[in-house]
């Protein structure tokens, strides 16, 4: 029998039980134990992927849960903790000769698998207890060893222009690695179902929506239902690949114009352009002019919008209680006290029930962002879009 499952597979861990950074970017109060806390008790995720599982320091708080009892190693993969599995992950960083970088996302079975990736990476990057991380290697040589470990490579945030694979490493997947090892990719929080598909060679790949969480407060922005038969990487791997009925059944994302590379924008002073702009900012005169997704998308589109293969679940525009206006941490609090978690005030609590616990305007807010009736004011160059109140 298949379950509904919430899985947000892209969280950064900031800092080591003891303190050392590992995601730079990342607040230090990201660590192991408080990154499972939060999605457990807070965000109501089944489903979380770590991609900085390769550190060691990282390992070594993970074998400490294990040999407590806090944590269990499931038979067919990932690691039960409370109410959460945990996938562990990795992101590197790949620069093809004459290309950009452009960041990966390496999911493995087990502690045994990842110990085993650490050791291969350390042999080509500078700092192995660092989260996305140089790696001097090949994408198709990466895949080689993804493969015999008996993972998945799934491309991040692929139209972001910094970092994305369609961003800023190549305009067709099969020149820089082996589309047929790519199952799934990130679709990243300026894009969404709509846009991706207008991408034909995308049409055989399961999208995925992830936070891409650097702060606690991250978890859980954009995730997926995903229908398995139990939580364990296994599984997981099966609905990523649609086998026996399994697979993502709804995205839940960001409105894109939400996302902070939506639209081509000044890196400067932050004015948004016209998509093809370049040289100089007319309004400030700065010569940083960022590429937004929508236009990256533009140039690469050889399907018209609207077209999906059979397959392609509904994506939600969600906004997160976080940008909704008025809705701080005291409310935040208030509406966990009441409610539980983030799953149950999005999905499940009515706006009467909303209503008793923060009011009738702040309820009317959160029905809205569920129904997408919020306005929005969009973003680009690094900077997020905002909802405007109406």
């Amino acid at each position: 029998m298949l379950t509904s499952y919430f899985c947000d597979m892209h969280i950064h861990i900031g800092g080591t039980w003891t303190g050392k950074p590992v995601k730079i970017t990342a607040s230090r109060q990201m660590t192991l134990t408080k990154i499972l806390e939060e999605a457990s008790d807070k965000k109501g995720m089944d489903v979380i992927g770590i991609i900085d599982a390769h550190s060691p320091e990282v390992q070594d708080e993970l074998v400490d849960l294990l040999e407590k009892g806090l944590a269990t190693e499931q038979a067919d993969g990932g690691i039960s903790y409370k109410d959460t599995l945990l996938i562990l992950g990795c992101e590197v960083e790949i620069k093809e000769p004459g290309r950009g970088a452009a960041h990966f996302l390496v999911y493995l079975p087990k502690l045994q698998e990842m110990k085993q990736f650490t050791a291969w990476l350390s042999e080509r990057c500078k700092n192995v207890q660092l989260s996305s991380q140089r790696i001097y290697t090949s994408l198709r040589e990466l895949q080689a060893c993804v493969h015999q470990l008996q993972g998945l490579m799934i491309p991040a945030h692929i139209f972001t222009p910094h970092k994305g694979m369609y961003g800023s490493c190549t305009d067709a997947m099969a020149e820089v690695l082996d589309p047929s090892l790519v199952y799934a990719v990130e679709l990243g929080l300026s894009a969404n179902t709509t846009m991706a598909d207008r991408i034909s060679e995308l049409h055989d790949k399961t999208f995925l929506t992830n936070s891409d969480a650097h702060s606690l407060a991250k978890i859980g922005r954009e995730y997926q239902a995903m229908h398995m038969q139990e939580r364990s990487f296994a599984e997981w791997v099966k609905a990523i690949k649609r086998i026996g009925g399994r697979g993502v059944h709804v995205n839940y994302g960001l409105h894109p114009e939400l996302g902070k590379y939506h639209q081509t924008a000044c890196q400067g002073c932050q004015s948004l352009l016209a998509a093809d702009a370049s040289g100089k900012c007319p309004e400030c005169g700065f010569q940083r002019i960022v590429r937004g997704v929508a236009a990256r998308i533009d140039q690469l589109a050889d399907v018209e919008a609207g077209q999906h293969p059979t397959f392609r679940p509904p994506y939600i525009e969600q906004i997160p209680l976080e940008f909704i206006p008025g809705v701080g941490p005291k409310l935040l609090d208030k509406l966990y006290r009441s409610f539980g978690t983030q799953m149950n005030v999005l999905h499940r609590a009515t706006e009467e029930e909303l209503t008793h616990v923060v009011g009738e305007k702040i309820a009317s807010l959160i029905v809205q962002a569920r129904e997408g009736k919020l306005s929005i004011q969009k973003g680009g160059a690094g900077t997020y879009g905002k909802i405007v109140p109406m």
